[in-house]
């Protein structure tokens, strides 16, 4: 409500129709009506709700960010509301990095976190999260879905309360395996009896899987996404009815489209698999790092699928259309997210963010996957509303991080950033998109040829199933490309990708990252002037560009201004 002596404040009204063109039935089933986005809060509160999305593996494939094919008409509005950035980038290209990253404001390096098993807390007992910092600060926070990675949430420490369980209305789903059809829970089964009969507990680990993707003609809530949705709605009002006078904390993080790629069958139904489009480029860089690509053994170890050699054009477009599919689906989620804040009446005082954690290879380069130091794996979609930015609808082409999100978001809500924070706040964007920014983004991967799974190294037990021939083919073209230089320890143990993408180049430097100042195993160089796909390594080619690059990149690793010359 305005007071008594302001002025009243614009409000942009758009069709609701309008908005949601295009959704399915179970999102244009929410209400009818006019639906309101407020461009200006009337009476800001002393502190703003945050709402945060995180998405898993989602690259930054969507309308909004130039797609013909995928239909995301909710983040497309909000970016259209909003800021879309349009160079952000993750840490490190897999789950559990990514986000203690983000949500610890400090580089994987920093926090030790490099591969899905390393819990933050553990190591480091005394850091301060995001929530946590905002709790610390009069914030209920909550969470609901996936946040943090697998069941290191931090529930001690970084969320004071629990989601409304009680209040959502629908039971939560009971799919084994996550399937929903009959016969993918029957297959699911099968092959875990068989994994386990055939490799024991321990060596059966991760290959339990069914199909890599259904279509099951289901409601949005019969899948856990929808679920958490309805959880995080429940858990909004339930907030708003207890505790009015403090500002909420509200996580939703959304699992698809991870693997397995399956959502209800409506969503399916927004595509023509006919008409999905291929990888255009699906070789390894010429001349590139033997270590630096992988076999795609997340996604060969879903039944159906090769565990070996090219993936099918067939297949391909199949697994195209699923994950498009997944994207459409979590998109009608956040638009109800997005309804219930507006029919809560808080939209006006609400921060939005949406992010993914890191992109995802579809048949580029020949991966299926994550788990890559290069930018279709480290690149990531990311855009963010404000109730006050004046920059509203506009794109930033700045290089951010998502360790910057930290500072950011303190600086939107007013909270002090912690001095150990590693990323810089780009609030200043939100208002002048073509500021000065970093002009840099870090990330980092461990041998991806071998440490794919979980950025762990290879098991013992991984080498005695059914990929064994595979993981000796990848040894046998690192030992060709390496010569002399092979040893398995350090490059399975030890070897470490440092990314340093810069507005011209990527820089890729092979090291062995127990003696930081060694000389390189490998480097990889890649103009995005010439070279947008990252297709020939020049790096041979420009010794004094990787010499530059090469100390911004030790300048950055080690905190200090990695600005340097301009390359």
């Amino acid at each position: 409500m305005v007071g008594p002596d302001e002025p009243s404040r614009p409000r942009l009204r758009l069709n609701r129709r309008r908005f949601l063109q295009g959704l399915p039935v179970s999102a244009l089933a929410l209400r009818a009506g006019v639906f309101e986005v407020a461009v200006h809060a009337a009476a800001p509160a002393r502190k703003p709700n945050v709402l945060f999305i995180a998405v898993d593996d989602l690259r930054p494939e969507l309308g909004c960010y130039g797609s013909k094919t995928v239909r995301s008409p909710v983040l497309d509005r909000l970016a259209a509301q909003g800021m879309r950035f349009d160079r952000a980038y993750c840490q490190e290209a897999i789950c559990g990095p990514s986000r203690a990253s983000l949500m610890t404001g400090a580089r994987p390096e920093t926090i030790r976190v490099i591969d899905n098993q390393a819990y933050f807390r553990q190591l480091n007992p005394d850091i301060v999260t995001l929530p946590q910092h905002f709790a610390a600060h009069g914030y209920e926070t909550v969470y609901c879905g996936k946040i943090f990675h697998g069941r290191m949430t931090d529930d001690e420490h970084s969320w004071t309360r629990k989601p409304a369980w009680n209040r959502v209305g629908v039971k939560p789903p009971r799919n084994p395996g996550g399937y929903a059809l009959p016969e993918n829970r029957k297959q699911w089964q099968t092959n875990r009896e068989r994994m386990l009969a055939k490799y024991g507990r321990k060596g059966s680990a991760g290959l339990v899987h069914g199909p890599a993707y259904e279509a099951a003609d289901v409601k949005d809530h019969e899948y856990r996404d929808g679920f958490n949705t309805r959880l995080a709605i429940a858990t909004l009002n339930d907030h708003l009815e207890k505790a009015p006078e403090k500002p909420l904390f509200l996580a939703l993080g959304f699992h698809k489209p991870h693997l397995n790629f399956v959502a209800p069958k409506r969503y399916w139904d927004l595509y023509d698999p006919r008409k999905m489009k291929l990888a255009t480029w699906t070789h390894p860089p010429t001349d590139g790092a033997a270590v630096g690509l992988h076999e795609s053994f997340e996604l060969r170890v879903r039944h159906g699928i090769p565990k070996s050699g090219p993936i099918p054009d067939g297949l391909a477009r199949t697994l195209l259309h699923a994950y498009h599919a997944c994207v459409s689906y979590i998109d009608a989620q956040l638009g109800l997210m997005i309804q219930a804040l507006e029919d809560a009446g808080v939209r006006d005082n609400t921060l939005i963010v949406v992010w993914g954690d890191h992109g995802w290879h579809l048949g580029d380069m020949g991966v299926w996957g994550k788990a890559t130091n290069y930018e279709i794996a480290t690149r990531v979609p990311l855009i963010v509303w404000t109730p006050d930015m004046k920059a509203r609808g506009a794109a930033t082409d700045s290089i951010v991080e998502l360790l910057d999100l930290y500072p950011t978001l303190c600086d939107l809500a007013g909270l002090p950033v912690p001095a150990r924070c590693e990323g810089r706040s780009f609030a200043p964007l939100l208002h002048r998109p073509q500021a000065d920014g970093k002009n840099l983004a870090v990330s980092q991967f461990p041998s991806p040829a071998l440490r794919e799974w979980a950025a762990s190294p290879l098991s013992a037990g991984m080498r005695q199933t059914f990929f064994g021939p595979l993981i000796q083919e990848v040894e046998r073209r690192i030992m060709a490309q390496q010569g002399d230089a092979w040893d398995r320890e350090l490059f399975e143990n030890y070897l470490m990708g440092y990314a340093l993408r810069t507005d011209r180049y990527r820089l890729v430097l092979w090291r062995d990252r127990r003696h930081a100042h060694a000389e390189p195993v490998f480097v990889e160089l890649y103009d995005h002037v010439t070279d947008p796909n990252e297709t020939v390594n020049v790096a041979k080619a420009q010794p004094e560009v990787v010499k530059a690059l090469s100390a911004r990149l030790h300048r950055a690793m080690a905190n200090r201004d990695p600005s340097g010359p301009a390359v």
